[in-house]
């Protein structure tokens, strides 16, 4: 059955008839094609007709061949291991003979499937196709010598990690090399290739090429004036990626090299141009780009400014000429999947709201249809980075350019200065601010231009200076602001709704109750804006009233407020149903209006509460089915895994979202809820939730039992036993919310249960103790282990004073600097009692402690005589004469010691 394999005749013609077929744009034709494919992949021999078409059939037509070859490379991907051993051995074969076909086409469907190959048999069960490959590259034959060149480039993409392991002997050593010598090769495609090769393994400083890293950089300077756009591509890209793992190699030649970039960032090529300018971006990574860069400032300036022009080919993508459209229906593809980030609990912080660990920047993203990275997008994220890294010193070059670009007759390169505003915001803030009260009036009026491109920048770059904004008189610039931004929210252009919509959810998260006063008027708009938003815009708008009800908080509960609000949004809330997508961002929208509106939010809250609590037993349904729904399953198989064509695995995002909203109402309703979770299972498929093996289901399902603890304890207390050990077993501080979210909710827990406690503090003592001392470790989660500590001491201090030592010096730096309330409250109270039953557990920290019990000032309690009764009149001399004079001064004045 080797190479002297023969196809049926007639059965050739069967294959080649379908493959025809298969071009039909026809979908019915497509369909019948599809399955007839299906069926003949049970014939053992199938593979070698389409092996067949592919390398031998040289009369047949270069698209039907091609295709046979890509038919294969599925079946490859989907059945290799099923093919008999004379099928894959004729296959390995013809390719390696093909490789050299004389169309450029054929080589490519040739390459794909040798390296499809390779990856399913991992390179060490095919030992003779590298050697035979890099032969071929000495071919006298161009079409041989390219064909190999680009199997390898996809080999080389595809197995970097096996390239580079023991498993097959090291290759690279002699395929380096090797490459390094073509760089030099008269045929532009094969230094490309040559250039491509190389470049896959920089960035994982693969020892065989750091060996040759100097001859590797003397080639790159040799192309760099390369005629061919495709080399200097693979240049600019192998200096960029050189600038993050070696850049000691490129410091000699710093000089040149940002000559060169800055030549190649104006490249006639748009795609050099896009490389090129990623260099610009590592760069400002790099601790010496100050030094290095400040002395080109003057000529890199100009050229980033000059990128960030929309290229007319980005205007005709962007419908730019098209003003009105906001009738036109979305188009479904062009909305992307939005991802819940579940609850995770933090503590307030002076001076200030809790502090997301994670805060996601706002991107430079303000053309999101054209997500693709183009060097618009690549120029203003270094224009970004590059003000954070100068600061001020850049507003030099900039501010010239930006008079000219700002007031320029021409929308196009307006609407540039513009973003060069807000790309500059945030590094260059400080020095920007003697401009902003002439320029933010200038862009309140560009938020009217008559072009939509010019008024979606502008509600960009605004966001990025709305924290100025909303420091100054508010009538002077926020009310300007804000009613302009709600005008624009009502555009009949969709990308200025959405443009609007967000940067007024920016706006809201930094003026907060500075709306209060503009409520009535805000909330008008964005009702108006439910009837008249497409399908991706509502998502936004979703937010932006989230975020209002997060920003104002309980000023939303006025009757007239919650009669503009709350209909819309519930007529909504019944249109979607339950596998809607759509419900994950309306019912975090709802979380956050019900938090906002607490006893506000009753008359609406059954029906919501219901959904939820269906949401949650419908998808634990889905991934659960007990064994006599399908008689010849194991049980606690999914319906999912045991019918996978009849079910779709849940989406436990449903749940996930659903468990959050059911947090947000028990934090909004407090003991409201209590006849709702009293007439419900909520319990029992929260216990489930706890135990899913999705950390983020875990995660949320922790938030809603601590939310449930502190609404109505009454109904969570018969559970306790049961629900203990799972927080126990999650305090695994690799999964950072789940461990802390698991931890706030041992302390809620603690402090209803008073000494009842008792049995379950060893459950999980040891771990908060562990979790407080690892060095790293976040500061939400930091915070919520002291406190959850401090309240298992206050109930329960014979447990857990004993443990005192180990953990009181991480306990006070921890809470430092926390707002005073209630759950820092009994948190310290728990240590004063620890102390009193364990005084020579802080001997070495007790100064520590005083810094900080000082600092609370809201606690009457009379913690300085405390200790001075513990140590006595003669120690406490010697201790309190080792304090800094200002805690002695401050003692003295609070507590007469």
């Amino acid at each position: 059955m080797e190479c002297q394999w023969k196809p049926d005749e007639q059965g050739l013609q069967q294959i080649l008839q379908l493959l025809k077929e298969s071009q039909s744009p026809d979908t019915s034709t497509q369909r019948s094609v599809q399955q007839k494919l299906e069926q003949l992949n049970q014939y053992p021999d199938f593979n070698n007709y389409l092996i067949f078409v592919l390398t031998k059939l040289k009369t047949e037509d270069e698209a039907t061949r091609s295709l046979s070859g890509l038919i294969l490379k599925n079946n490859v991907k989907a059945h290799y291991q099923n093919f008999p051993n004379g099928v894959s051995d004729f296959i390995k074969n013809e390719c390696l003979q093909n490789i050299g076909d004389s169309s450029p086409l054929i080589r490519a469907t040739v390459g794909i499937l040798i390296t499809t190959i390779a990856s399913k048999g991992e390179l060490q069960n095919w030992p003779e196709l590298l050697p035979k490959l890099c032969l071929q590259l000495d071919s006298e034959d161009y079409n041989t010598c390219e064909g190999a060149f680009g199997a390898l480039q996809k080999i080389c993409e595809d197995s970097a990690e096996i390239l580079d392991s023991d498993m097959l002997d090291r290759p690279l050593n002699v395929m380096i090399p090797k490459f390094l010598q073509f760089f030099k090769h008269s045929s532009p495609k094969i230094r490309s290739h040559a250039i491509a090769c190389v470049n896959q393994f920089i960035i994982s400083r693969t020892q065989a090429l750091m060996l040759h890293i100097d001859p590797f950089i003397e080639n790159l300077f040799a192309l760099a004036g390369d005629e061919e756009p495709e080399v200097r591509k693979n240049v600019c890209r192998a200096l960029v990626m050189l600038l993050e793992v070696r850049l000691d190699r490129l410091l000699p030649h710093m000089h040149n090299i940002i000559e060169y970039m800055l030549q190649r960032t104006q490249d006639q090529d748009e795609n050099v141009a896009l490389e090129a300018c990623e260099f610009w971006l590592t760069l400002a990574e790099q601790p010496v780009c100050k030094e290095v860069l400040c002395g080109h400032l003057p000529k890199l300036t100009p050229v980033l400014v000059n990128g960030m022009k929309y290229s007319e080919i980005d205007i005709i993508l962007l419908k730019g000429d098209v003003e009105e459209d906001e009738a036109i229906p979305d188009n479904e593809q062009d909305i992307r999947p939005r991802f819940h980030r579940s609850r995770t609990v933090a503590q307030q912080h002076e001076g200030g709201d809790s502090i997301e660990e994670d805060d996601d920047e706002d991107d430079l993203d303000d053309d999101e249809t054209i997500s693709d990275w183009n060097l618009r997008k690549c120029s203003a994220a270094a224009l970004d980075v590059l003000a954070n890294v100068f600061r001020d010193d850049l507003l030099l070059h900039i501010l010239p350019l930006l008079k000219e670009l700002l007031f320029h007759p021409e929308w196009l390169i307006k609407e540039s200065g513009i973003l060069v505003l807000g790309a500059i915001a945030e590094g260059c803030m400080q020095g920007m601010i003697p401009y902003l009260p002439e320029l933010i009036p200038h862009l309140v009026q560009c938020l009217s231009d008559k072009k939509a491109l010019v008024r979606s920048i502008t509600c960009w770059t605004l966001s990025r200076y709305t924290h100025w904004v909303v420091s100054q008189p508010p009538d002077i610039y926020l009310k300007p602001l804000m009613t302009e931004l709600l005008k624009r929210i009502l555009d009949s252009n969709k990308r200025v709704q959405e443009a609007a919509c967000s940067a007024f959810a920016t706006l809201e998260e930094e003026a907060c109750t500075e709306l209060v006063p503009y409520l009535a008027y805000i909330l008008d708009t964005l009702v108006f804006a439910f009837g008249k938003y497409q399908h991706k815009n509502l998502l936004i708008l979703y937010d932006a009233i989230g975020t209002l009800a997060d920003s104002v908080g309980h000023h939303l509960n006025k009757p007239e407020y919650i009669q503009m609000l709350m209909p819309p949004l519930i007529q909504k809330w019944n249109q979607l149903k339950d596998e809607d997508k759509d419900l994950f961002p309306l019912l975090e929208c709802l979380s956050s209006v019900a938090t906002a509106l607490q006893s506000g939010f009753l008359p609406y809250c059954e029906p919501v509460y219901q959904r939820c609590v269906n949401l949650v037993q419908k998808t634990l349904a889905q991934a659960v089915v007990r064994s006599h729904t399908i008689t010849h399953t194991p049980p606690h198989l999914s319906l999912h895994q045991t019918q996978p064509e009849f079910y779709e695995a849940p989406d436990k995002d449903f749940m996930i979202v659903a468990l959050d909203l059911l947090s947000g109402l028990a934090e909004g309703l407090g003991g409201n809820i209590e006849q709702l979770v009293a007439r419900s299972n909520i319990l029992t498929l929260m216990y489930q939730c706890m135990q899913d093996k999705m950390p983020e289901v875990r995660q949320s399902s922790f938030a809603l039992l601590g939310d449930l603890t502190k609404a109505c304890f009454q109904h969570v207390k018969p559970c306790i036993a049961n629900l203990m050990p799972i927080l126990g077993t999650n305090l695994n501080p690799e999964l950072i919310s789940v461990c802390n979210n698991a931890t706030w909710a041992i302390g809620e827990i603690s402090i209803q249960m008073g000494s009842e406690m008792q049995p379950y503090v060893p459950m999980v003592l040891q771990q908060l103790v562990e979790i407080i001392n690892r060095p790293n470790t976040p500061k939400t989660l930091l915070e919520n282990t002291a406190i959850t500590i401090g309240r298992l001491g206050y109930v329960c201090p014979q447990e857990v004073a004993p443990m005192l030592q180990q953990f009181i010096r991480p306990w006070c730096t921890s809470l430092r600097n926390i707002r005073d309330n209630e759950e820092k409250d009994s948190a310290f109270r728990g240590i004063c009692t620890m102390i009193t039953v364990n005084p020579g557990g802080v001997v070495q920290v007790r100064h520590v402690i005083l810094t900080d019990s000082v600092s609370w000032e809201s606690l009457q309690d009379d913690y300085g005589c405390m200790f001075h009764t513990q140590v006595g009149d003669e120690n406490w001399r010697h201790f309190s004469d080792q304090f800094p004079l200002p805690l002695k001064e401050r003692l003295a004045a609070f507590y007469g010691v």
